[in-house]
């Protein structure tokens, strides 16, 4: 709960932050703005053991899921400003989390 309770934290001071970003460099989600990926990391990792091997699965399921992009992980980067850069991989942080929740039941 706490993690999500920092990811909430963040998230927000990210949108604000990527909104400046956006607006100051010109440029539509830049590259060099991470924070939504460590919020989306974070979410994914919120319920997970404190051990390597889930810190590694729940790399891999973020990533995959913030490049593959599934519905509605794309719609959400139509957000403007640093909404759409922030709630795109919060999305693809929710898909992890919920793989990761359902393999913490078989794992």
């Amino acid at each position: 709960m706490i993690a999500l309770t920092a990811a909430l934290i963040v998230a927000l001071i990210g949108i604000s932050a990527g909104t400046i970003v956006e607006r100051e460099s010109g440029r539509t989600d830049p590259g060099f703005v991470v924070i939504d990926e460590v919020v989306g990391q974070w979410v994914t990792l919120a319920f997970a053991p404190v051990d390597p091997g889930h810190a590694l699965v729940g790399f891999v399921l973020f990533r995959f899921f913030d490049i593959v992009k599934p519905w509605p992980v794309r719609e959400m980067e139509r957000f403007p400003g640093g909404s759409g850069i922030m709630l795109d991989d919060v999305a693809a942080g929710i898909y992890g989390l919920l793989v990761m929740l359902f393999l913490r039941i078989w794992w």
